[in-house]
């Protein structure tokens, strides 16, 4: 199965200049915790609700302070013609729970989480996988180099 049988293709994205505040409401109001960062069509960053309190608040930075300043500038992806089960075993290894899915021209057209693989694909193969995200530490910490993320393709490009 391919990932863009599952991926949630309604994805808000964060500007890297969009205020801490506003990002925050936007997620609050959507009731999301993850969102891809964007600049001129191009994905240049993730940033999450945990970004927002580990690189943000416990850093002592206030809500105008911007994505750029928490974001994950170097974001791992996978493609929508990937298959799922290759895509899920890479986010395990490298402990993801979410991934932004790019079409071949690399621009965004979705995200996948572990929990659209738990319900569409495989509670199975996705349980695995979440056994190698929840390990603590990892490349992808709070406080690793460059916010612990690095290289691109989850499916392992």
């Amino acid at each position: 199965m391919q990932v863009q049988k599952i991926m949630n293709r309604n994805v808000e994205m964060a500007r890297p200049d969009e205020t801490l505040r506003e990002v925050a409401r936007r997620m609050a109001e959507q009731d999301i915790g993850y969102m891809p960062v964007g600049d001129d069509d191009r994905l240049v960053g993730a940033v999450t609700d945990r970004d927002l309190v580990v690189r943000g608040l416990a850093d002592g930075r206030d809500g105008s302070a911007t994505v750029r300043d928490v974001m994950t500038p170097d974001v791992k992806y996978c493609f929508e013609d990937e298959d799922v089960e290759h895509v899920v075993q890479n986010m395990g290894d490298i402990q993801l729970r979410r991934i932004p899915v790019m079409n071949r021209d690399k621009r965004l057209v979705g995200v996948l989480s572990l929990a659209d693989t738990a319900l569409a694909y495989s509670p199975d193969s996705t349980g695995t996988a979440m056994s190698g995200v929840v390990v603590p530490g990892g490349a992808h910490n709070q406080r690793g180099p460059g916010h612990g993320s690095a290289g691109n393709g989850g499916g392992g490009r």
